[in-house]
């Protein structure tokens, strides 16, 4: 782990990037087949997983990279510059492998070292499980599930029922949880479920997020997490990865790949302006003072961006110096930040790059899909900043109201 010591940081982030490097042809040349059929082809997983790029948030006792915050970060960046269904996929095999830190050592190492497929799933408790002598009997169905085309386990978040009724605690129609709701993380193999292919979307259409159902399934004790453990960091054990919460992951790595989406998008842009006249014009895009405004304007929104993210990184690697509902608060206002500040600035560029941006399979056109579709997750809300700014006046951090 390097979490402290920037020149071991910036040597570390130097080498997992040169990785991203070696896969970005495989990348480039499979990404309009994964446009066109809605999921990554098989050989850019098989050349992420050569790089160990899905493991790099696990801890090196269960064959992982280990890699820091930040590291992890800017490999995401630079996987959503080239192909954003590729990074957002990576992002969410990142925060989920956070549960190794969680589970039983034994479980941990069959799951993310003996399995070399994604270990992807479910994490909103739209499943029931009911306890049973040894574990537990799951049903349901999830959405959502990016990457699961290529997994070896899924992970199914659901409430903890008492036959057909929720557990206590449990409020609503649908399996609506209150705030007390008992919820459980249980871990399957992805021979026991059934897909649905049911994505159909105007971005991050390589992630293959499609719905999976579980109908009836025993899943023992020890392949389950309390969900009610995630909002604080995992166990000290020589074996644990990282002290951060489960929780105060999921943010860095959605607020990473929508940041590469931008960055993609100002690097687009100088090539269109330059070389676009518009119609009836005489000059080019380039040369007019509102598209240099309008095009600085969008870099400093991305540049800011980038700076709150980083920072949210370093106090993330601290650990002890900051933690807590201070750390979550933090990590959740820069994500919510980057997600408005990238969206107003691909937005931006879209419009002032005119007709030149339309074409399907452009640059500009894919950021702009896939920019909105990134921005919808709970993780980059808007909501955020209520939550956040309810506990600057003094009140708890809530997920949600």
């Amino acid at each position: 782990m390097s979490w402290s010591g920037s020149a071991h940081s910036h040597e570390e982030t130097t080498e997992w990037l040169s990785r991203v490097e070696k896969v970005t042809p495989v990348l480039v040349r499979h990404r309009e087949q994964a446009e066109r059929e809605r999921v990554t082809p098989a050989a850019v997983i098989a050349a992420l997983r050569d790089q160990n790029i899905h493991r790099m948030w696990v801890s090196p006792s269960f064959g992982g990279g280990g890699v820091s915050v930040r590291t992890g970060s800017a490999v995401l960046q630079a996987l959503a510059r080239v192909d954003a269904s590729v990074a957002w996929q990576m992002g969410v095999q990142g925060v989920i492998s956070r549960m190794s830190d969680y589970l039983p050592e034994q479980v941990a190492c069959q799951l993310f070292q003996d399995s070399d497929g994604l270990v992807v799933g479910g994490i909103n408790p739209s499943g029931q499980a009911e306890p049973v002598p040894g574990g537990y009997r799951l049903r349901g169905r999830w959405s959502f599930a990016s990457g699961s085309t290529h997994a070896d386990w899924l992970v199914c978040a659901s409430l903890v029922t008492e036959g057909d009724s929720p557990a206590d605690g449990l409020a609503g129609g649908d399996c609506a949880p209150a705030a007390t709701a008992p919820t459980r993380m249980l871990f399957v193999p992805a021979g026991v479920v059934r897909f649905d292919d049911d994505w159909h979307t105007t971005g991050l259409r390589g992630t293959g997020s499609v719905s999976f159902t579980v109908d009836d399934q025993f899943v023992p004790e020890e392949f389950t997490v309390d969900g009610g453990l995630l909002r604080r960091p995992p166990a000290a054990r020589p074996s644990r990865g990282y002290p951060i919460a489960y929780y105060d992951f999921g943010p860095f790595t959605t607020a990473s790949t929508i940041l590469g989406i931008a960055q993609d998008a100002l690097s687009a842009f100088p090539g269109i302006a330059v070389g676009t006249v518009p119609a009836r014009g005489t000059q080019t895009l380039g040369t007019s003072h509102t598209v240099q405004a309008g095009l600085a304007r969008a870099a400093a929104l991305v540049r800011s961006a980038e700076l709150l993210l980083e920072d949210a990184a370093h106090h993330a690697s601290l650990r002890c110096l900051i933690g807590g509902e201070e750390l979550s608060a933090l990590i959740r206002l820069a994500a919510a930040t980057v997600g408005e500040n990238t969206v107003k600035a691909v937005d931006s560029l879209h419009s002032m790059a005119g007709t030149r941006a339309l074409g399907a399979g452009g640059r500009l056109d894919r950021c702009l899909r896939d920019v909105h579709s990134a921005a919808a997750h709970i993780t980059l809300s808007p909501t955020n900043f209520e939550m956040v700014g309810a506990y600057l006046l003094g009140g708890s951090l809530l997920m949600r109201r």
